[in-house]
């Protein structure tokens, strides 16, 4: 007879990954604020207490499903602090998720521009809740690079 690990081994063992997955996610931030950049806070359009900085700015956010840890590219264009511009890049593990990935990123424009950076909070997005939390993970990665 084979033993298998019981139940809250296997999940034990899977939150102790995806707990490192995302511990590692925070390190591939990266900012392109472009040339011509002018001062956030110089413009009395500035909607944040800390302000941040007019630019493009990119990171990965990670999240876990029942199959597969996952992970998505989020790219936000700022202007006075207000998101101008949204692209969601997944890179989907599984065939579930692929669809799901799918479905958020043809939803999130909607959620998102127009909003200050501080005022964008999604949970579930066109049906897709799992999505959510790596693009949040993103966003906030997004607002320490954004800082000025």
């Amino acid at each position: 007879m084979i033993r298998t690990p019981s139940r809250p081994v296997r999940v034990g063992v899977a939150l102790v990954g995806v707990a490192g997955a995302l511990s590692l996610a925070g390190c591939g931030a990266t900012a392109d604020t472009g040339a011509g950049q002018t001062d956030a806070g110089a413009g009395s359009g500035s909607t944040s207490a800390d302000g941040y900085a007019d630019g493009t700015y990119t990171a990965e956010g990670s999240y876990a499903t029942p199959e597969s840890v996952e992970t998505v590219t989020v790219t936000l264009t700022l202007a006075e602090d207000v998101v101008t511009e949204v692209e969601v890049t997944g890179n989907p593990q599984a065939r579930e998720s692929e669809q799901y990935q799918s479905q958020f990123i043809g939803g999130i424009k909607n959620e998102v521009v127009g909003k200050s950076l501080d005022e964008v909070s999604v949970s579930r997005v066109s049906g897709s809740s799992l999505t959510s939390g790596g693009f949040m993970q993103a966003v906030e990665l997004i607002k320490a690079e954004a800082a000025a």
